[in-house]
């Protein structure tokens, strides 16, 4: 099982750059290209502070996924 994420597909519904969402959020750019990559798995301050910015639930940020789907 694998955890993904929209968080490419908000950021760029927002119109942020990674920088951008980076420095809103309080985390690095290079944070967010690896959350986008799917190789990295935030924590819950994190993913609550992207829901935040988002203006949506975790659960629509952040889903599981099974391998091979």
């Amino acid at each position: 099982m694998a955890i993904r994420n929209r968080v490419k597909e908000l950021r760029a519904r927002d119109g942020l750059t990674q920088g951008d969402l980076a420095e809103r959020i309080g985390v690095t750019r290079q944070t967010i290209v690896s959350l986008e990559k799917g190789s990295y798995t935030p924590s819950l301050l994190l993913a609550l502070n992207l829901a935040e910015v988002f203006k949506e639930p975790v659960e629509s940020i952040f889903f599981k996924e099974e391998m091979g789907e």
